[in-house]
């Protein structure tokens, strides 16, 4: 357990990763536990990262009872760790969950007062230990600390070196695997077997005989193939070494076994054979996993190497991007990356944001606006202020959390690592039965049934079953974070593709979040220009939303505001609007209620003839004129409707205009939602804002069912009631009105207890803005954060974050969910199914030691990776490709 002592050398800081907290609840359940613990000064649980931060005083309480505390309260403290972080060490051949288990158990007698804990992750090829205990000085022992753990990796068989302390340094680029020793001895045994079946089986008259050993001859062919499962086997025997000292029933000790056995028993040829295709199947796999582990490269070296750092005096130096500090200026030239996030001082260019935001098309940038370490600078020069270390950019956290994500186990992991702790030993008894059974019980051949035996021993293998699920999660995973979208964890990919509702928030999701003028309607003797001019004076000194969209309208028309030097007397009229005098004159900006406490007739009022689309060329009775309008019980109500926002402008004698505000719809809304749709996914809207606005977005959209008028915890509530309800039972408004019935909420005591798995609930995905949503975001099955870049909040309570304000990244993530839970499964289903009709065929003499490596080692490894690797294929769409295709 990793802990420091705080700024007195009095009290400590303990971080533990509780990764079933995933609610509010269950971290006051946490908090109320660890509150009863005398000695715990602070608790700071963080249901988004799934862990709580400890500080306590070590001579009231310890590690130990802090996690036993957390463990009484229902949840399973995973790791643990502090201020002295963790350490972690770059293992490029543990390349399978064979390797991880011998470093495992190599490290466990590290475990103790240094070492607390170890994860391994052979889809990235990392080891990581918590540090702790009262016996290491951060400032001395670490050294000492790194050298150990990288000898015990070694013991095990593995080259190992320190990444840095944090573990966040760049995967290395492999030397390629058809360079290393092992792929030089493998084809020097490769080419002694085609010696030795040339000599054995072609031209068997000058396969002489050289020497008889113990009453057996050996051929020139025999020697051969001795030598060459000498030569290609070494690398097999020494991890099947150790194999035995970390007492792991691995392939490695599995194939050392049935090396030496057909070696030993005169079968030489079986044992080259055995040698020479299980190293390849090795190299191959290791390629294999190369090529997976550079997806997550290439995100790593997205970010330059070096910086221009522009000095005081205007002159400019060259340095390493990680020297970089907040307040240091940048610049940066056409065609260069960024080398930190900031924000541009000076300068203009179109950015490409794609490797943060997942955006195809390159943004300007100018100055004031914020941009993103690895963007690249595509046609302008910039000056950037430097906001944030290199190791704390939005691409380094990005890095960050991918590379961690692995440690995240889906459901089906867990099911492959029970399955295959109870299958290897089970085949390995059956292939010992199988060898010595029939000799002894029925009198049957040796030598047949020994290799009968020895095939099933290469069957028992579950290598290709094992990482069928990792390289799936970390391709997918991966392919993602090149397109905008960061999944935190395997289980969360899986848990997109299998929530059969989405819960979308409004504001700021499925609307800009901005607001924008949509009807301008002049009265009377007005025009269009005059309305928005007067109420653009006026405006510009309020502070409102609603003002500023005017404002903003009136300047994007090219409308000159009246003289400010000639309005006097500004007043805001709180939750109205305001009121000011422009050339010595009353004017009004505000909602209908304050003109019409000011006496105005808003059940009678002319428009223009070229009034818009809300006027109708009708007269009212004993009025002779035409375009008459109720805007009362009419117009307002309509544009309401329509989820807009009506402020009217007047003098205070006449009415000058009306105009509508709204929050705009993202253009890729509907197309977005309809996508969804087609998918199978059942998108439910829930909103804080009114119900006619509520009904307007719904319908503009395509959403059929919304909530509206929901605070904070009425949505969490409402998800509670998405999970919980059965299949057909609405528990929402649709969107032409009509109420459906209410479905029963959960209980206080399933609603409490998130901890544990109700097989009946219904996942349920959320998405929203990370930050008002964070309840919401927690409660759901999975969490999903809209324009997450650069957004720490966002970034931590998300499950999955889309990095830009993209909607069109939604239906890519649900497809790439469910093209990844399709992949896993076939992968699975494929590896058990070539592994039991292969050791059906082994007792009969069907399948041979080549078949059992070729087929179910080798060309199964391939397989599951190679299918996995198409997840990296899966590619956005948008409604502008979408009839290309």
């Amino acid at each position: 357990m990793s802990e420091s002592a705080g700024d007195e050398h009095r009290h400590r800081r303990l971080e533990c990763r509780v990764p079933e907290m995933d609610c509010a609840s269950c971290a006051t359940k946490i908090e109320r536990s660890l509150e009863r613990l005398e000695g715990v000064t602070t608790i700071d649980p963080a249901v988004g990262t799934g862990r709580v931060i400890v500080e306590y005083d070590p001579e009231r309480t310890d590690e130990r009872a802090i996690e036993r505390q957390i463990e009484a309260a229902g949840y399973a403290v995973a790791g643990i760790g502090g201020d002295r972080g963790n350490r972690t060490y770059a293992v490029p051949a543990m390349d399978c969950a064979s390797c991880a288990s011998k470093v495992e158990r190599a490290l466990e007698d590290l475990e103790g007062s240094a070492i607390d804990g170890v994860e391994t992750m052979p889809a990235t090829g990392r080891v990581t230990v918590s540090v702790g205990g009262d016996e290491v000085d951060v400032s001395s022992d670490l050294e000492a600390l790194d050298a150990t753990v990288v000898t015990a990796i070694e013991g095990a068989g593995y080259e190992a070196r320190l990444v840095t302390e944090d573990g966040n340094s760049p995967l290395e680029e492999p030397t390629p695997v058809w360079r290393t020793p092992r792929a030089i001895s493998t084809m020097i045994g490769a080419v002694g077997v085609v010696i030795g079946m040339v000599l054995a089986f072609v031209v068997t008259g000058s396969n002489a005989t050289v020497a008889e050993v113990a009453g057996r001859e050996f051929a020139i062919s025999h020697l051969l193939f001795i030598a060459s499962a000498a030569v290609a086997g070494v690398p097999i025997l020494r991890n099947g070494y150790y194999s035995v000292r970390t007492r792991s029933l691995d392939i490695d000790f599995l194939m050392s076994v049935g090396i030496v056995a057909s070696v030993a028993t005169h079968h030489p040829f079986e044992g080259a054979m055995l040698a020479v295709l299980f190293s390849i199947a090795e190299l191959l796999e290791r390629y294999s996993m190369d090529r997976a582990r550079h997806s997550l490269r290439e995100l790593m070296e997205l970010s330059p190497e070096t910086a221009t750092r522009k000095r005081a005096d205007g002159s400019e130096e060259v340095v390493p991007a990680e020297a970089l500090e907040p307040g240091d200026t940048v610049v940066v030239r056409p065609g260069e990356k960024l080398p930190a996030d900031g924000v541009v001082t000076a300068g203009t260019s179109a950015v490409d944001q794609s490797p943060i935001t997942g955006e195809s098309v390159p943004i300007d940038r100018s100055s004031g606006d914020e941009v993103y370490a690895g963007t690249i600078a595509e046609s302008g020069y910039l000056e950037v202020e430097v906001m944030s270390a290199a190791g704390e950019s939005t691409l380094a956290r990005i890095v960050d959390l991918v590379a961690d994500a692995e440690r995240e186990r889906t459901k089906r992991e867990q099911f492959v690592d029970r399955f295959a702790a109870v299958y290897t030993p089970a085949v390995v008894v059956a292939a010992v039965a199988l060898a010595a059974g029939p000799p002894l019980l029925l009198g049957g051949a040796w030598d047949t049934w020994f290799l009968r035996g020895l095939t099933l021993l290469v069957i028992a293998c579950p290598c290709a079953f094992v990482i069928s699920t990792p390289v799936s999660v970390v391709s997918g995973i991966t392919s993602a974070a090149r397109n905008g979208v960061l999944i935190k964890g395997g289980r969360h990919l899986e848990a997109v593709g299998e929530s059969s509702i989405l819960a979308v928030d409004k504001t700021g999701t499925l609307t800009t979040g901005d607001l924008s003028v949509t009807d301008v309607v002049a009265f009377e003797d007005a025009d269009e220009d005059e309305v928005l001019a007067r109420a653009s004076a006026l405006e510009r000194r309020s502070e409102h939303p609603i003002g500023a969209a005017i404002v903003d309208h009136a300047a994007e028309r090219g409308i000159d505001d009246v003289d400010n030097s000639n309005i006097t007397n500004f007043e805001a009229l709180t939750g109205r609007g305001v009121r000011g005098e422009i050339d010595g004159r009353p004017h009004y900006v505000g909602k209908p209620d304050l003109l019409e406490g000011l006496g105005f007739d808003l059940e009678h009022a002319h428009a223009r003839p070229d009034g818009g689309s809300v006027v109708g060329n009708v007269s009212k009775p004993g009025c002779d004129r035409t375009n008459c309008l109720d805007l009362l019980q009419e117009v307002v109500p309509r544009l309401e409707r329509e989820g807009k926002t009506v402020v009217l402008v007047s003098t205070d004698e006449q009415l000058l205009g009306l105009i509508a505000v709204a929050d705009g719809v993202r253009p890729e809304a509907e197309w977005a939602v309809s996508q969804l749709q087609e998918q199978g996914v059942r998108v439910v809207m829930l909103t804080g804002d009114n119900e006619g606005t509520a009904r307007a977005i719904a319908e503009q959209v395509g959403i059929e069912e919304f909530r509206a008028e929901l605070l904070p915890e009425e949505k969490l509530e409402a998800i509670r009631e998405l999970e919980g309800r059965s299949a057909g039972e609405d528990v929402i408004r649709d969107a032409d009105g009509d109420d459906e019935d209410e479905f029963e909420a959960k209980g206080e005591a399933e609603a409490e207890d998130e901890g544990e798995t109700d097989k009946t609930k219904t996942p349920v995905a959320m998405l929203g803005d990370g930050i008002n949503d964070a309840p919401a975001l927690a409660t759901a099955s999975v969490g999903i954060a809209m324009g997450a870049a650069g957004t720490d909040t966002a970034l931590e309570t998300a499950d999955v974050a889309l990095m830009g304000d993209d909607l069109t990244r939604l239906p890519y993530l649900y497809r790439l969910s469910l093209s990844a839970n399709g992949v896993i499964r076939q992968n699975i289903g494929s590896s058990l199914a070539v592994k039991a009709v292969l050791a059906a065929g082994a007792p009969f003499g069907l399948v041979t030691v080549i078949h059992a490596v070729v087929i179910g080692d080798m060309g199964m490894s391939l397989a599951v990776t190679g299918n996995a690797m198409r997840l990296s294929g899966v590619e956005p769409e948008s409604p502008a490709l979408e009839g290309e295709e």
